[in-house]
Formats: structure tokens, C-alpha cells, sequence
């Protein structure tokens, strides 16, 4: 593969993140009942990103929980007709809260499916809404985010990858060319 693109830096990231932060507080007025669930693997730092965020702003913990939904996928039904999403690091009641699913690309809608799923099956959220870092459109389902650090218009044949420094040694948003 090769680079396309860097289409955000460190700072880039750190201010869209600080963006996002400000916006779910001022959306659902504060931290009560908030929490935070960062979709593996990129989701993860992300949403504990915006928990240290909203922290700085509120000086207030928000919980940041992890969830794996990649045995929950559709995509994945010839494994088993039932699929079971990995509840380690999500063991919380949902139940009337406001969650706020987090990941670091929205493409096809798949995986934000999956998630919902794995969360209604968690409990019955007061709320749900979905943060992403990148949104690159092409989605094939009816998913939409609530909160968008940047939308990136992309071809099918582009990769868009977030980088982080606690997993990739780096801080940036890059697309490459298959």
C-alpha cells in the first residue's frame, strides 16, 4: 500500500477530539449517566481520549468501557447462527444510561450494527449515540453518527488508518491507495 494522504496530524486529532468532547457534554448536558464504549481496537483509545477530555473539562469520570464485536458481525454468520459478542471488559449495566459508542472510522455501518446489537443485548440504554474520529461515507446500512471529528469523501479503493501512539507509535489520520 501506499500513502495517499496524511489528512490529520496530532494536533488535528487532539482539537476534533476536544470538539467531540464539548459536544456530547453540551448534547446531553453534562456527565450524568454518561459512558463511554470504545469499539476494539481503535475505538478503544479514542473513547478513553475523550473520557480524559471530558475529565479536564467537567472534572468528572466518566466510565470507559470495551467492546469487541467481531464474532457479533453479520458478516461473520457462516461461524455460527448465533454469534457471541466478547463481553471481557463489559461487564456494566447499560441499563438507563447514556451510552455513547466510539469508534475511529465509520465506512460500511457493520460494525456500528453489530455494536448496537451487542449493547441492547447489554441492557436497555436510556440513549445511544455514536462518535467517530473519520467518517468516510459509503455506508450500506441506515447508520449515521451523532458526533464527527472530520468527514472524509473517500473511494473504494482507499484505506483510511488512524494511528495512535499507545498502539501504532504515532498520532495521525492517513489514507492509502491499494
Amino acid at each position: 500500500m501506499k500513502t495517499k494522504a496524511i489528512i490529520m496530524d496530532e494536533s488535528a486529532m487532539n482539537r476534533a477530539t476536544t470538539r467531540i468532547a464539548h459536544e456530547i457534554l453540551e448534547n446531553n448536558k453534562g456527565t450524568e449517566d454518561l459512558v463511554l464504549v470504545g469499539i476494539k481496537t481503535r475505538g478503544i483509545p479514542f473513547a478513553e481520549r475523550l473520557a480524559k477530555k471530558i475529565n479536564m473539562i467537567e472534572r468528572k469520570e466518566v466510565p470507559v468501557l470495551t467492546l469487541d464485536i467481531t464474532l457479533y458481525r453479520d458478516d461473520l454468520s457462516e461461524i455460527n447462527d448465533r454469534p457471541i459478542v466478547d463481553k471481557k471488559g463489559f461487564n456494566y449495566d447499560v441499563t438507563n444510561k447514556i451510552i455513547v459508542l466510539v469508534d475511529d472510522v465509520l465506512y460500511t455501518g457493520r460494525t456500528a450494527r453489530a455494536a448496537l446489537d451487542a449493547i441492547m443485548d447489554a441492557g436497555r440504554p436510556k440513549k445511544i449515540q455514536f462518535a467517530v474520529l473519520i467518517d468516510r461515507g459509503h455506508r450500506e446500512l441506515p447508520i449515521r453518527p451523532d458526533f464527527i471529528g472530520k468527514n472524509v469523501p473517500t473511494s473504494k479503493s482507499e484505506i483510511v488508518s488512524v494511528k495512535f501512539d499507545n498502539i501504532d507509535d504515532a498520532n495521525k489520520v492517513i489514507i492509502n491507495e491499494i
